[in-house]
């Protein structure tokens, strides 16, 4: 008995007639607009100004994007900054002739480095509090964005899994292929629902959201041990893995200080209560 496979090959976006909207585009339209409702609920429940969260918006949206885009051209496309510098930061390609690409090439492993930069500027100039407070509380709508995000992949056809050498898989037509691969940004996806779901428990039922750098640990400590273990399933994105013996991804070897330092933060939370 063979598992099944399917084949998949999505339209490019939602056709509206005068314009059609990517995908990929409103999966993260979806991540903010989400993400905005929940970190607002966690300011009402923490007797926060609310006028505080427009600030904190912008902060996400400019830190998500620019820290997404220069992690990916910094770990994966580095060769970007000489031969075609116009494309780390806009839409286009310069490197054959003028082309509108799109915004193409997203890292998290860069959007969480530019979301901790931000959130220090943030909570020196609008909280006035510890930047471990800030982020033990976005980092639960970040993690639903991160959802949001790999479904959008998948929507894409891009970060594809390795062939499956079985009946079982997802066949992405987009990439002109006839067999199956591994559904990897499923995976990933599924994998980050249970980081969402466990956060937001703890944050609500647990006194643990009053001990500062616990919940920011325990994100990095889940979501990158997600990160690491589905890239097994991964279809290698290059970048330096090969400087390194092809013994761990690319993604792997940046997991790796992540979860370190989650585990760090979570160890060293207890010292650091809330009054």
């Amino acid at each position: 008995m063979h598992l099944l496979s399917f084949n998949w090959n999505p339209s490019d976006g939602i056709d509206l007639g005068f314009y059609t909207i990517q995908y990929y585009s409103l999966m993260f339209v979806i991540a903010f607009v989400v993400g905005w409702f929940l970190i607002k609920s966690i300011y009402k429940n923490e007797n926060e100004d609310l006028a505080k969260l427009d600030s904190l918006f912008i902060y996400m949206v400019l830190a998500i994007l620019i820290g997404a885009r220069l992690g990916h051209v910094i770990f994966y496309q580095s060769e970007l900054f000489v031969d075609d510098p116009l494309s780390v930061f806009l839409p286009i390609s310069t490197k054959d002739g003028f082309e509108f690409t799109g915004f193409r090439g997203l890292a998290s492993h860069g959007a969480a480095i530019g979301v901790i930069i931000a959130m220090y500027i943030y909570s020196k100039k609008v909280m006035k509090r510890s930047i471990l407070w800030i982020l033990d509380r976005v980092v639960i709508p970040v993690a639903f964005g991160a959802i949001a995000v790999r479904f959008g992949n998948f929507m894409n056809s891009e970060i594809v899994g390795k062939p499956t050498n079985s009946e079982y898989g997802v066949v992405f037509e987009k990439l002109g292929e006839d067999f199956p691969r591994h559904p990897a940004q499923l995976y990933e996806a599924l994998g980050y629902v249970f980081v969402f779901i466990i956060l937001y428990y703890i944050y609500r039922k647990t006194e643990k959201r009053n001990q500062l750098g616990y919940l920011f640990g325990l994100f990095l400590v889940l979501l990158w041990s997600v990160r690491f273990i589905v890239e097994f399933f991964k279809k290698s994105q290059e970048g330096f893995e090969d400087m390194l013996g092809n013994t761990l991804s690319t993604g792997q070897w940046l997991s790796i200080p992540f979860i370190i330092a989650g585990v760090y933060f979570m160890m060293k939370s207890s010292k650091k209560k809330l009054a």
